[in-house]
């Protein structure tokens, strides 16, 4: 199994998993917890939290498994932090804005996805790694995220615009499935904004929404077809997308689209609240427009009575209530009409407190970016800008840090410089050099530790701090490194392979002596062929350099 097919794997199974039984759900959600896990095996950072993502969105689909998502999301955010995975980073957020949601925590929701905002507001350079493509599709993905979040909040304009960035990176690199799956939560945020706009009685707007809902529904077909989603291929997908269904109803409410939406409102499978809310009152317009006024009105009091628990769609809640005492009657005329100016009063002051909670967003995203700067300030400061890893100058404070710290030890430092490096300058160009430089710093740091500390001690050399690591572990951890990079495509790294030496920190050395023990070592795995580790001896006071070979790739 290639890396490729385990996220591809994974994509299928959220489709899946998204419209089947609760069953079918959690078979998917094992199956998902499986891929993860021998994605943790290999250790690819972009693969585990694209899996991380996968499993814990599915888990935020599944009423019964909601709550296991929470250490998943702990989990995304700390990963992605740790690797420099700004995209992945911002999804983090939008998934725990959707997870806050589910669980009534509205302020909670805000904070989550302005910081998510606030991380992609910025010119982000694509990951090379990841593939321009891939790189397109995962931001895409993050962008909706937040968007449907919005939604669900309520702040339809802002949530417009998220989901049109969305569309520009989709339109770009997205296959059928992500076109499908945009064109339709961009239609659920239209019916969600077109009923918000009927409550303040802007019906002239509430109906272009409505009608540009549908027509994306109708749209939405083609790409259907080539989509993950589990379907029947001779059936058009608003008689198995509930949306979608209901997009055409409401632009358009007639007793045709009843016998459809009977069908969409018992498919066999888990459907999520807010297509409950959206169908039950496409259905029940239908039911007034064909003379079924009281049965529409035990369908509206139905759906309100199996949500009564839910909190994830606040404002379509509101809307499904709206619906129910639109249609409810009354016995007395003046009691009707007084209820009508309190409505209306009401939904002035719902709005007002919209308005409120939009410039909320607006000031946590304001204090979201300043802190952004700050901290990219205090990175730059202390951060090489060619590689992203920790400069000399930070270097020199974690190792004197660490030097007095009593209880440090062990302690291992290693001094790493690469073979081949100065061809690479003179065959190729200097661009290059940078672009490999930039490869080894990745991997170095991939394939240590959290706790390890990489830093660029100048030129092609760098520095690894191995705290509470004996000298044999930190071999054995070393030559994965030197293998890691000996295995890389020649496109990455052109050729160019490290020597490392790596030695125990004595009692009472400074960091200069140890660094220059470091670098004895390095050179006597230069001398010896390079492509290796060399480690002191454990008799430290002999000072004798014990090489370890590297054996070269298989491959």
């Amino acid at each position: 199994m290639s890396d490729a097919w385990l996220v591809g794997r994974a994509r299928e199974l959220n489709a899946v998993g998204q419209h089947s039984t609760t069953a079918g759900q959690h078979a998917t959600i094992r199956e998902a917890d499986q891929l993860l896990a021998e994605a943790q095996r290999r250790g690819e950072p972009r693969i585990v939290s694209q899996l991380l993502r996968h499993c814990a969105a599915m888990r935020l689909t599944t009423q019964d498994a909601v709550s296991t998502a929470d250490p998943l999301l702990d989990e995304l955010l700390t990963h992605t932090r740790r690797h420099g995975l700004v995209v992945l980073q911002a999804d983090a957020h939008a998934l725990r804005g959707r997870r806050a949601l589910l669980g009534g925590a509205e302020d909670n929701a805000l904070t989550e996805v302005a910081h998510g905002l606030a991380m992609l507001d910025d010119e982000l350079v694509p990951d090379r790694t990841l593939g321009r493509r891939s790189w397109e599709r995962l931001l895409a993905t993050a962008l909706t995220d937040i968007g449907l979040v919005l939604t669900q909040l309520g702040v339809y304009e802002m949530a417009d615009e998220v989901m049109g960035r969305a569309h520009h990176r989709i339109r770009e690199s997205g296959g059928p499935h992500e076109i499908a799956v945009h064109m339709i939560n961009r239609c659920r945020m239209l019916l969600g904004w077109g009923l918000r706009l009927e409550r303040i009685g802007q019906q002239r707007d509430a109906a272009t929404r409505f009608a540009t809902a549908s027509a994306i529904a109708v749209a939405v077909e083609g790409p259907w077809r080539e989509s993950l989603f589990p379907r029947v291929s001779d059936r058009p997908a608003s008689e198995q997308m509930p949306v979608l269904g209901a997009a055409h109803a409401l632009a358009q409410p007639h007793a045709e689209h009843i016998p459809r939406l009977d069908v969409l409102r018992t498919l066999d499978r888990a459907i999520h609240p807010r297509e409950k809310i959206i169908v039950a009152i496409a259905l029940s317009r239908c039911l007034v427009e064909s003379g079924r006024g009281p049965q529409a009105v035990r369908l509206l009091g139905n759906t309100r009575e199996e949500l009564t628990q839910d909190t994830s769609e606040p404002t379509l809640r509101i809307s499904l209530a709206r619906e129910y005492a639109q249609l409810t009657e009354l016995d007395s005329a003046d009691t009707n009409a007084a209820l009508r100016d309190y409505a209306i009063e009401l939904e002035a002051e719902l709005w007002t407190t919209r308005q409120v909670r939009f410039s909320t967003l607006l000031t946590r995203l304001e204090n979201s970016r300043l802190s952004n700067k700050h901290d990219a300030i205090t990175r730059q400061a202390l951060q090489d800008p060619l590689t992203g890893l920790s400069n000399r100058r930070a270097l020199d404070d974690r190792l004197e840090a660490l030097l007095s710290t009593p209880d440090v030890q062990p302690l291992a430092v290693a001094l790493v410089d690469l073979d081949g490096f100065k061809g690479v300058n003179d065959k190729c160009s200097h661009a290059e050099g940078d672009d490999v430089l930039r490869t080894i710093a990745v991997t170095l740091r991939d394939t240590l530790r959290t706790d390890d500390f990489v830093a660029r001690y100048g030129g092609d050399e760098f520095v690894v701090l191995l705290p509470g690591v004996t000298l044999a572990a930190a071999e054995a951890a070393l030559r994965r490194t030197v293998q890691a990079v000996d295995r890389l495509p020649g496109e990455l790294s052109r050729g160019v392979t490290l020597s490392i030496g790596v030695v125990a920190m004595r009692p009472q050395e400074s960091a200069a002596q140890v660094l220059a023990r470091a670098d004895a070592a390095m050179y006597r795995a230069k001398r010896d062929g390079g492509n290796r580790v060399a480690a002191f001896a454990a008799a430290e006071d002999t000072g004798e350099v014990t090489p370890v070979w590297i054996p070269p790739d298989p491959r």
